[in-house]
């Protein structure tokens, strides 16, 4: 008798981070007006806190540093937490399975300030909001880049789903020689400064956090070979086996 595989086989982990999106989004829909806008200003990520101004926004010094982490969470509209959420399940699932619960979680925080600080560098002292799991799951495609075109080159789904066996990591000399990545890297930058600019009136960019996608992803192509638990392809010739 065959064993039947679940349709969906999402870790516990990605899991409970969209749960925890869709919970903080159905309070801040409930309250009323003036108390679902001051919970949003408590968890969203502002400059300005670090510039002197903590004191005149909701959570004082202690949101200076929580913010870090709770703007994560937040999302603007139905919109942002389903594209989030999809974009988490995407990335998510196998840099999950394949590092496991804790360092994903750390990592993925991890992440999520390093988009943080890189907003905060290009906007300093601004009092402008910056919401969103963006960041975070950008330095997750980082990550992912790192083992995608490995298990790609091989046709080995299996292994890039995670399920059953990892494939290798790229080191990260062998990452930055890599033609196809640096391909994806450079994409991934000119589509965030077209995002920046709104080019040809096609985006919005004081509503896309731009700086956050980059301050992420790059946080993840560099650093995801700490989180990993498998040891990584040293050089060009192993990545063809």
């Amino acid at each position: 008798m065959s064993q039947r595989e679940p349709i969906f086989n999402v870790p516990g982990a990605v899991v409970a981070l969209i749960g925890s999106f869709v919970v903080v989004h159905v309070v801040r829909t409930l309250l009323p007006g003036e108390l679902g806008a001051w919970l949003t200003i408590l968890l969203a990520f502002i400059p300005a806190r670090l510039s002197g101004m903590a004191q005149a926004l909701p959570g004082g010094d202690a949101a200076v540093v929580t913010q870090f982490v709770t703007h994560i969470f937040v999302h603007g509209d139905l919109t942002h937490l389903a594209i989030n959420s999809a974009w988490l399940l995407a990335f998510g699932s196998s840099v999950a399975r394949r590092v496991g619960t804790t360092r994903f979680l750390a990592f993925f925080v991890l992440c999520g300030i390093a988009g943080a600080l890189v907003y905060t560098a290009f906007s300093p002292g601004a009092l402008s909001m910056m919401v969103g799991a963006s960041g975070a799951i950008s330095g997750l495609m980082g990550a992912a880049i790192r083992f995608l075109f490995q298990a790609l080159r091989t046709g080995d789904t299996e292994g890039l789903a995670g399920e059953k066996r990892r494939p290798p990591l790229m080191s990260l000399a062998a990452t930055l020689r890599d033609k196809r990545i640096l391909l994806v890297v450079a994409g991934w930058t000119v589509l965030n400064t077209v995002m920046a600019v709104g080019a040809a009136g096609l985006m919005d960019g004081a509503n896309i956090a731009w700086e956050a996608h980059l301050g992420g992803f790059y946080m993840g192509l560099l650093t995801f070979g700490f989180f990993d638990r498998s040891p990584p392809v040293h050089d060009d010739i192993a990545l063809v086996e």
